[in-house]
């Protein structure tokens, strides 16, 4: 039996994995990443940074972010404590999604985690106050690369989960650019892998 369940999801790159627990009387144990099981399903990707974030707040809202090259990130997101609603949208001129956006509830009690490939901007919305995420990033932080789009965007047009006055953001998310004036300095090639 695998130890890892895979889901594509509307947009086939960005991929929803949850991994076996195995449980008795004391808890559980899960293995939450390894490089044998992950690799074939994410390309060849290989992480280098490791990020956590805590959020006191429900309706604490975090993105939409990437970087830019020559420093794209892929990203492998899951949730330590309370849960979110986490979005991907496309970026990659010339893919089939181009613009699109796919989200996910991805819970600490349900293990899910999200893959996004490089070229994709990323958000989430905490869905229960104290929540904690992690994530694996397969580029170091550049903060000269550092961009993001705003997460109301109507051209992108996320439905999430709170109402827009709920919203807590940071002063920076607050001033991100529309996408109607983004030049995507991203290029679809193809598919990650096959699943």
């Amino acid at each position: 039996m695998s130890n890892l369940t895979v889901r594509l999801t509307d947009i086939p790159d960005v991929i929803c994995f949850v991994p076996r627990r195995f449980g008795d009387a004391r808890g559980w144990f899960s293995e939450t990443y390894s490089t044998r099981a992950f690799s074939d399903l994410l390309g060849g990707t290989v992480f280098v940074q490791d990020n956590q974030a805590f959020s006191a707040q429900r309706g604490t809202l975090r993105g939409l972010h990437f970087q830019r090259p020559p420093e794209p990130q892929a990203k492998l997101i899951r949730v330590l404590r309370g849960s979110i609603f986490d979005v991907a949208v496309d970026l990659r001129v010339g893919s089939p999604t181009y613009g699109h956006w796919v989200g996910e509830t991805l819970t600490a009690e349900g293990g899910e985690q999200l893959f996004l490939p490089r070229g994709f901007a990323h958000g989430y919305c905490t869905l229960e106050p104290d929540t904690e995420v992690a994530y694996k990033a397969d580029g170091f932080y550049a903060p000269e690369c550092d961009a993001g789009l705003a997460w109301n965007d109507p051209m992108i047009g996320i439905t999430w989960p709170i109402a827009p006055e709920e919203a807590i953001l940071s002063d920076k998310d607050k001033t991100l650019p529309g996408f109607a004036d983004f030049i995507s300095p991203f290029r679809y090639q193809t598919a990650q892998a096959p699943v």
